[in-house]
């Protein structure tokens, strides 16, 4: 499912990203999809023959404002356990961890171990650190009582790090 689909709205602008280009470069969360629009959509799709709903797309799904309602409601409608794939650039918001508190799998993407590195290979917005990601991973973590899991795309920039990422998954 994809909240962000009128454009593709995120908060870092990987240097490997999928989508190309990211036109809205933000931190602001809104409601970007109407709810009713999503269960509409998930109405004439072939939701039946799979196993999992996942929340991806054109950005980060954190950023829409009716994450937690549309989890909600998708789950209701599908009986389905639903995962959200993040980039973690928001874990420190309370709204966001609630939301996410909803999905029964979270998926954190963490692709530096220090702050040089996660500047280069994710160029997040203005004040987003790597500090802040960890810490709010470790925060969900904490507070989910769902799996928690962190992907890491390895890079020429990144790849040497695989220990010291080690210890930080330790941590967490």
């Amino acid at each position: 499912i994809d909240l962000l689909f009128v454009d593709s709205v995120c908060s870092f602008r990987c240097i490997y990203c999928q989508l190309g280009k990211i036109n809205v470069h933000t931190s602001e969360r809104k409601i970007y999809v109407p709810t009713a629009r999503v269960l509409a959509d998930l109405k004439v799709a072939d939701w039946q023959s799979v196993d999992i709903i996942t929340f991806s797309g054109s950005g980060e799904p954190t950023l829409a404002a009716n994450l937690g309602e549309v989890i909600g409601e998708v789950k209701r409608f599908t009986g389905k356990p639903v995962l959200v794939l993040t980039n973690a650039a928001h874990l420190n918001d309370i709204a966001v961890r609630r939301d996410l508190g909803r999905a029964d799998k979270v998926f954190c993407k963490l692709d530096a171990v220090d702050e040089d590195t996660f500047q280069k290979v994710d160029r997040p917005v203005a004040g987003v650190t790597l500090r802040g990601i960890v810490a709010g991973i470790k925060t969900l973590r904490q507070e989910f009582k769902g799996y928690l899991g962190i992907q890491f795309m390895l890079t020429e920039m990144n790849k040497q790090d695989v220990a010291a990422l080690a210890e930080i998954l330790n941590e967490i």
